[in-house]
């Protein structure tokens, strides 16, 4: 008998502390809501460039490696004397054929080789002045001109409208809550995507003449290489307590 009313007090006991923690958990959940939050700004492009492609063709791929090389070394030479950035882009070597339509057969005709350096400077005077030193140049090739923005001009730009964004999503939150007299408190969490629209103008084939990237007709009339800002977006979705 004794130990039946003591395990019923001990059940009792049990069922209290259960009931008292459950209410304990379930006060202690914030309420929460999850809102957008959009940013739009410009980023100024800082930087041109433009992709100089050599192109040689030799009876053999040791040949046509020596000439890709050996004109790639000259260019090479005299970009070293400008305030510009060079990277290797492209280095290959293939059996080039074509089809000849009296043989009705594909033919050889020789190893081609392909060397190309992307070269970049922050100012557009270099960047003309090399469309201008090799604009004649036999085997030489510009191509993919371009003014972009870059990544260290990027980055402060981006958190910044990344910051403005979530501010923006907060303004949205206490929007919603004020019909329930309640404000956004802490942000819980939050994740984000971005997006430019920093593309290239490509220009392709021999350029014989100084290239121009214009925004307007004003701006080609002037015979100058310009270029409008980058657009960058940021949205964001934030969850936020409710107080």
């Amino acid at each position: 008998m004794k130990r039946s009313i003591l395990f019923g007090i001990c059940s009792f006991i049990l069922v209290l502390v259960g009931v008292s923690f459950w209410g304990i958990s379930r006060n202690d959940i914030p309420h929460t809501i999850a809102v957008n939050g959009e940013c739009l700004t410009t980023a100024p492009r800082d930087k041109t460039a433009i992709t100089l492609r050599v192109t040689t063709l030799a009876d053999s791929a040791a040949q046509s490696m020596r000439d890709a090389t050996a004109q790639m070394a000259e260019i090479t030479e005299y970009l070293k004397t400008l305030p510009v950035q060079l990277q290797t882009t492209q280095f290959n070597s293939y059996e080039k054929t074509e089809w000849n339509r009296d043989e009705q057969k594909s033919v050889v005709l020789g190893i081609e080789t392909t060397i190309a350096v992307e070269v970049s400077a922050n100012s557009v005077d270099e960047i003309e002045q090399v469309l201008s030193q090799f604009a004649d140049k036999q085997n030489v090739y510009s191509e993919n001109l371009r003014m972009y923005t870059s990544p260290e001009v990027l980055k402060p730009i981006m958190e910044k409208c990344l910051s403005v964004a979530v501010e923006n999503a907060r303004v949205r939150a206490n929007a919603l809550a004020s019909g329930d007299n309640k404000r956004a408190g802490r942000l819980i969490s939050v994740s984000y995507g971005t997006n430019t629209s920093d593309s290239a103008t490509p220009t392709n084939g021999l350029l014989r003449t100084k290239m121009v990237m214009a925004s307007s007709v004003a701006d080609a009339a002037a015979g100058t290489i310009v270029s409008r800002d980058t657009d960058v977006s940021v949205s964001v979705s934030a969850v936020f307590e409710i107080k």
